[in-house]
């Protein structure tokens, strides 16, 4: 793996450095972790923004809400 090289503050050190008590194995393993979480969550949240956008761009264009309607009449069920 690759190491990598950052500045935290004191209450991140200690922290990570109760890795163990929170069921991590060590703390690259937490920070691994924490950093795939984080990663998801941001994912996350721009997919409801984007769905948020385009439930008002639905609501607000009838020629979308149209064209909506006739590809859900042929979809299959």
């Amino acid at each position: 793996m690759i190491q990598a090289k950052f500045s935290l503050k004191g209450s991140h050190i200690k922290f990570i450095a109760q890795c163990n008590r929170y069921g991590f194995k060590d703390k690259s393993e937490l920070v691994r972790t924490a950093i795939e979480r984080l990663a998801t969550e941001i994912t996350q949240q721009r997919l409801r923004e984007s769905a948020a956008l385009y439930a008002d761009i639905y609501e607000e264009d009838d020629e979308v809400q149209e064209w909506t309607d006739a590809a859900l009449s042929e979809w299959p069920t």
